[in-house]
């Protein structure tokens, strides 16, 4: 199991019990992601943690195949997707891009700045897309420069607090870049921005983005 894999497994317990920070962004980005996908989809997640976001679209598409590094927070998903009664979700422990499959949107959640080969797998999905197939994204970006005096204060606080944090072992990797950065690299691999914006605004912000493949 890599190192990364034993830090989720044992953030586990306490991420499934942590109330959504804002859930008025949560809910705006969920009805968006909503208005993209047809009964008719086969959806991939990648990193879907606990499973919340997978059951909630779950009905609103054929299938759901999602994806996350950590058996833990797969065991609290199947464990979810039981309860709620959902029958077309189906977990896989993996932290890596699928390399077949066939697959109409593929979604990925506060999950690319906490790898270090973001290029590369957007390259892969873009792969595993058809033509005008959906990428949908939500990413924390730590390098968006931050407005006002007390959001400039709060950045700082954060981008001092993550190198303390992970040398104690409390915080996972984690990548600084812009909201643009994030979404030249989206371009690079392939893909036309549909629709964007910061949910929440931050500091720092989860830049949401809605792409489809050229």
């Amino acid at each position: 199991m890599t190192q990364s894999a034993q830090f989720w497994d044992k953030a586990a317990p306490k991420y499934a019990k942590s109330p959504i920070a804002d859930q008025n962004a949560y809910e705006y980005t969920l009805g968006r992601t909503r208005s993209y996908l047809k009964p008719t989809d086969h959806v991939l997640e990648l990193g879907c943690g606990t499973g919340s976001t997978a059951i909630l679209l779950a009905p609103h598409v054929d299938r759901i195949s999602a994806y996350d590094l950590s058996p833990g927070m797969l065991q609290i998903a199947q464990e979810k997707t039981v309860k709620a009664e959902i029958k077309n979700l189906t977990f896989t422990a993996s932290g890596d891009v699928p390399t077949d499959g066939t697959f109409d949107v593929v979604m990925g959640y506060s999950l690319f700045h906490l790898v270090p080969d973001m290029e590369a797998r957007f390259a892969q999905i873009h792969a595993l897309l058809p033509e005008g197939g959906y990428f949908i994204s939500k990413t924390a970006c730590l390098g968006e420069p931050a407005k006002g005096f007390v959001g400039r204060l709060k950045a700082l606080m954060i981008r001092v607090a993550i190198p303390v944090m992970q040398w104690l072992g409390k915080a996972p990797y984690v990548r600084s870049f812009s909201a643009k950065q994030l979404q030249d690299a989206i371009i690079g691999a392939g893909f036309e921005i549909v629709e964007s914006g910061h949910h929440p605004a931050g500091p720092p912000p989860s830049h949401y983005v809605v792409a489809r493949k050229c």
